[in-house]
């Protein structure tokens, strides 16, 4: 047994950046070959030795916006002004990071007879882009609808990608809405209402009747703390079981 399967904390060097959506960036690092995680999961990463930290201090959790099978190792976050993620933005090319994990349970259920939907408000869409990719790279027979937030296409994180995976997969539909579109400079011809009954509605009545489904569909809802709490008080006033919802709130980024 080598020593990364008996320890879930491990150096990685920082292999590149880039901008993903209007302060969003994505960080890539070297993965070790023998380290594993399931898509959905996160972990903490560590700057080390920082030229500068803050009482938030030098630490962050992030899901991991990789699938298991990509290599290199992405995260993706909103770059606020803290002391770590302006490390995070100027360390040069090289630099060793600490990650710790994997950690969470925000992953994928096994039945493939019941659909998964997802809903994603914001940076949330990180561990549904790892769900999403794993799923058509091993070719997963699951249903999946994923529904996307944002105020603005500026604002939408692998928007274009998301999109793109339909073709691949043809169990995944992508529905993302933008909701403020009154700011935007980009044009926009998709949906424009909040996540509510009513879109999510909308999108799963062409899926096959319920009685396919033994259960019905798994939900999963990941963004900022009050968007989780409405969705989920949405889904449960019309019926649906609180142990057929999973969640993960993303506070402070």
């Amino acid at each position: 047994m080598s020593t990364m399967e008996l320890s879930t904390t491990f150096k990685a060097r920082l292999l590149g950046r880039r901008d993903v959506a209007e302060q969003t960036m994505a960080f890539l690092f070297a993965k070790p070959p023998d380290w594993s995680f399931k898509a959905g999961q996160f972990a903490d990463l560590t700057v080390l030795n920082p030229p500068e930290t803050d009482a938030e201090g030098n630490t962050r959790g992030f899901s991991v916006a990789s699938a298991p099978e990509e290599d290199p190792l992405m995260f993706a976050t909103r770059m606020r002004d803290t002391a770590c993620k302006r490390v995070l933005r100027s360390m040069p090319i090289g630099t060793e990071v600490k990650i710790e994990g994997p950690f969470g349970n925000l992953t994928l259920h096994n039945n493939t007879k019941r659909p998964a939907v997802l809903l994603a408000g914001g940076i949330g869409i990180t561990p549904f882009r790892s769900m999403v990719v794993h799923a058509a790279k091993a070719k997963l027979q699951h249903k999946i609808v994923l529904f996307y937030s944002n105020r603005r296409p500026e604002d939408a994180v692998f928007l274009k990608e998301l999109k793109a995976l339909e073709r691949e997969n043809p169990h995944y539909r992508f529905i993302p809405t933008m909701t403020n579109m009154e700011d935007s400079q980009l044009p926009w011809d998709g949906e424009h209402n909040l996540i509510n009954h009513e879109l999510i509605a909308k999108y799963l009545k062409p899926l096959a009747p319920p009685a396919v489904y033994e259960g019905g569909p798994i939900y999963y809802i990941a963004g900022p703390p009050q968007m989780v709490a409405e969705i989920r008080s949405a889904l449960t006033n019309t019926g649906v079981d609180e142990d057929d919802i999973r969640t993960e709130e993303f506070a402070g980024y």
